[in-house]
């Protein structure tokens, strides 16, 4: 069976990352839990929303994600029992293509470059599996599509969602 994941707030943690530069840059102390149901940047005052969706256009930014809690693990249990594909719409911003690659060679050896799709829409996965946090990217996934809980998401409905890794692992394996 095929299975793809998606990389950001899947397994890589973008939503704590622009959480975290907003505080920095601003000295604020904004939360996921104040977020919750909007992306980062509609939490924001209006002058500094541009700001914090710039983040992602910055050098080092998906080079330097954290791993979400337990992908690492279950994902290498995964890949033993599936044909696993990392699958990231990686083209809306171009550095992003190398950092992620870099990053997935650290945090996650066990997937193969072969294995590694860094696309732009995702309509063109045709498999069993797909596990996203975006419910417009599983709305054409013709398999079992898999929600993936993140803060912004949680007022979405109409798929099988997981809350963490470890449910995934329920789920799967």
């Amino acid at each position: 069976m095929t299975l793809f994941v998606d990389m950001d707030e899947v397994m890589a943690d973008t939503y704590g990352a622009h959480i975290e530069i907003y505080n920095r840059d601003y000295q604020e102390c904004l939360t996921p839990d104040l977020c919750m149901g909007s992306e980062v940047w509609q939490k924001v005052p209006v002058d500094r929303q541009d700001s914090v969706r710039q983040h992602a256009t910055n050098v080092g930014f998906f080079r330097n994600l954290k791993p979400i809690a337990d992908s690492i693990e279950v994902l290498e249990a995964l890949s033993k029992k599936y044909e696993l594909f990392i699958a990231s719409a990686a083209m809306q911003f171009p550095n992003s293509l190398i950092e992620k690659s870099e990053w997935l060679d650290e945090h996650f050896p066990f997937v193969p470059w072969q294995n590694r799709i860094l696309c732009g829409h995702k309509h063109i996965l045709k498999g069993d599996i797909l596990i996203d946090d975006r419910s417009y990217n599983l709305e054409s996934f013709e398999g079992r599509s898999l929600l993936f809980t993140s803060p912004h998401n949680i007022n979405s409905n109409g798929f099988e969602r997981v809350n963490n890794w470890q449910e995934v692992a329920r789920k799967l394996l």
